[in-house]
């Protein structure tokens, strides 16, 4: 999902027009946008929070010299997800899972059961 599809949501849903929709969802980034770098979290029950955190400097070491490299401070984004968007994700992804999982055991057990069949069809014919 983009910009833009965000913006053909809002137009569909609150049946406003296009340019009051770009005009909605331009104002929110910007909102989120000033009140980050500001230094605010900013929190979005059963979706996230958006903040910055502060990194210290700190020794690393150059992985095709092995010579050691100083990595400055600095600021980072950072998003967390609320639990709800950490469940529902999940969710998604295990049912998604299961049907994979479930298929495979299917296809094993019919497997398993045709070999099965066949020894035991040429153990009788001795």
């Amino acid at each position: 999902m983009n910009k833009q599809d965000l913006v053909r949501s809002a137009i569909e849903r609150f049946e406003i027009s296009r340019k009051d929709a770009v005009a909605m969802i331009d104002a929110v980034f910007e909102d989120i946008q000033s009140a980050v770098v500001m230094g605010e979290p900013v929190k979005i029950p059963g979706f996230g929070q958006f903040k910055v955190r502060d990194r210290a400097a700190r020794m690393a070491r150059n992985p095709a010299t092995g010579e050691q490299v100083k990595v400055p401070a600095k600021r980072v984004f950072k998003f967390l997800p609320a639990k709800a968007l950490k469940e529902a994700v999940m969710a998604k992804r295990r049912s998604g899972a299961r049907k994979v999982a479930k298929a495979a055991v299917v296809r094993k057990a019919a497997g398993t059961r045709k070999a099965a069949a066949r020894k035991g069809g040429a153990r009788k014919k001795r």
